[in-house]
C-alpha cells in the first residue's frame, strides 16, 4: 500500500514544467541537426542570432566590479533603501503618478504576483486574468488556496474585450466584495498585446464605477515584466499617470522585474510597487509584503539590487545601459515585424501584436500542432488556446521563415 507523506494541500500532479521540458528537446535537436536547422522558440529570454543568451555587458561588468561583500551580503527584508528608490525611478521614468507610493523588493516579478494574490485575497477567492495568460498565475493561486477566473482578452474584432472584462470583473466583485485582477501589460505574455492609454482609461472607469460602493475593495495588479521592451521610447509608460487621485478602495500594485530589463533572469530581483491616494494604505502594503517576504524567501538578492542602484545613480553608466538596451529593443522589434509581416503574406492568423517577446497563434489543438512542428525541427510552446512563438529567442531570418512552416502544419491538421 502506497504511503503519502505530504499534507493534503501539498499534493500535486507529478509533472515537470512543460516549457522547460520542450526547451530541453530543442537543445537535443540542435545537438543532433545543428542550430541552423532548428527553430527554438521556447523560452522567454533574449537570445542572439547564434542562439546564445544575451547578457548585457553594462549590467554584468557592473556586477563583477562590486566588492564581494556587496554581492554576498544579506539585503534588508524589504530591500535596500537606495534600491527601493531606484526601482521606482526605473519603473515610472518620468510618468510617476501623483500618489503615495512604496516599493518592496521581490525575487523577480513572480514574487510580486505572490504578494498580490496572497495578501489581497481571502482563502477560496478567485483572481481575474485574461484567457491568454502566463500559466504560473494559476500555480501561485492554487498554492495558497485561491482560484483563477478568466475574461476574454479579445472580442470578435480582435480588439481588447472591455465588455468581457467588465462583466467578469463585476460578477466576481459582487460575489467576493474584493477582487485582484491581473493585467499583464505592456507586452503581454503570451500575445504581445499592450493596452493603449485609452483602453486603460476604460478599465479604470469600470473600477471607479464599482468603487462607489465602499464595501468593494479593488486591487489592480499590473504585471509589467516586459515593459522595458515595449513601445518606442517611453510611450508605454504614459498610462502610469492615470493612477493619480484614485478612490481609496482602488489599490494599484506594479510587478516590476529585473529579469528582462537587465537580462538578470537567474539573479531573481524585482519589486512590488504599491500606489494609493491614501498614505495609510501604502504603509499597510509595505509592512504586509515585508512580513510575507520574510516568511517566504527572507530577503532578495543584494548584488542585483546594487547593480540597478549603481547604474541608475551614475549618468554615464545609465546612458551606456540605456543605449545597450535600446539596441536589443530594436533587434526585438525587427524580429517581431518580420514574423508579423510573414504571417500576413502566408495567411497565418495571429493575435494582435503590439510589443514584447511573444506572438500567439490561435488554433484548436495546440498540443498536437506543437508535436507536429517538432517533426520540422520547430519548437513552439502550446497553450490552451493556441501556440506561443518567442520572437525574443529566434533570429530575424528564422522569424521570416517560421509562419509558413506553422501555416502548413495547421492546414494539415484541419
Amino acid at each position: 500500500m502506497a504511503i503519502n507523506m505530504v499534507a493534503d494541500h501539498a499534493k500535486w500532479p507529478e509533472t515537470n514544467d512543460p516549457i522547460f521540458g520542450l526547451a530541453a528537446k530543442a537543445k537535443e535537436a540542435i545537438n543532433k541537426f545543428g542550430k541552423e536547422n532548428v527553430i527554438d522558440s521556447t523560452l522567454g529570454a533574449l537570445v542572439d542570432d547564434d542562439g546564445n543568451l544575451i547578457c548585457m555587458e553594462t549590467v554584468y561588468s557592473e556586477l563583477k566590479s562590486l566588492p564581494n561583500a556587496e554581492i554576498a551580503g544579506y539585503a534588508q527584508v524589504a530591500g535596500q533603501p537606495d534600491y527601493l528608490e531606484a526601482v521606482q525611478e526605473e519603473c515610472f521614468s518620468g510618468y510617476r503618478p501623483n500618489a503615495y507610493i512604496k516599493a518592496v523588493a521581490t525575487p523577480g516579478g513572480t514574487g510580486s504576483v505572490k504578494h498580490a494574490v496572497f495578501n489581497y485575497t481571502n482563502s477560496g477567492d478567485s483572481i481575474l486574468v485574461a484567457d491568454w495568460f502566463w500559466s504560473p498565475y494559476v500555480t501561485i493561486s492554487e498554492e495558497v488556496g485561491r482560484k483563477v477566473a478568466n475574461f476574454s482578452l479579445f472580442n470578435e474584432k480582435n480588439e481588447f474585450n472591455i465588455e468581457s472584462f467588465k462583466e467578469n470583473f463585476e460578477s466576481l466583485l459582487n460575489k467576493q466584495k474584493r477582487l485582484v485582477t491581473i493585467l499583464n501589460t505592456p507586452a503581454n505574455n503570451p500575445t504581445g498585446y499592450s493596452l493603449s492609454d485609452e483602453e486603460w482609461t476604460k478599465v479604470l472607469d469600470i473600477a471607479k464605477e464599482n468603487a462607489i460602493n465602499p464595501e468593494n475593495k479593488i486591487i489592480i495588479f499590473v504585471d509589467a515584466a516586459y515593459m522595458d521592451f515595449a513601445g518606442v521610447g517611453l510611450e508605454r509608460k504614459k498610462f502610469f499617470t492615470q493612477f493619480t487621485n484614485l478612490p481609496d478602495n482602488i489599490f494599484i500594485i506594479i510587478g516590476y522585474s529585473m529579469s528582462k530589463a537587465y537580462t538578470m533572469y537567474g539573479l531573481r530581483s524585482g519589486a512590488a510597487i504599491g500606489i494609493s491616494s491614501n498614505e495609510k494604505i501604502v504603509n499597510e502594503f509595505y509592512y504586509s509584503c515585508m512580513h510575507s517576504g520574510r516568511a517566504n524567501w527572507s530577503n532578495g538578492t543584494r548584488g542585483a539590487m546594487s547593480v540597478m542602484t549603481h547604474i541608475a545613480n551614475d549618468p554615464i553608466k545609465k546612458k551606456a545601459y540605456e543605449a545597450e538596451k535600446e539596441k536589443y529593443k530594436t533587434m526585438l522589434r525587427n524580429r517581431a515585424k518580420a514574423f508579423v509581416d510573414a504571417s500576413k503574406e502566408v495567411g497565418l492568423e495571429i493575435l494582435p501584436y503590439r510589443d514584447g517577446f511573444f506572438v500567439s497563434i490561435p488554433c484548436e489543438d495546440a498540443k498536437k500542432a506543437s508535436e507536429e512542428l517538432i517533426k520540422d525541427n520547430m519548437f513552439v510552446v502550446s497553450l490552451k488556446k493556441g501556440l506561443r512563438f518567442a520572437v525574443c529567442a529566434v533570429s530575424e531570418e528564422k522569424c521570416k521563415k517560421a509562419p509558413a512552416i506553422i501555416k502548413k502544419v495547421l492546414d494539415r491538421l484541419k
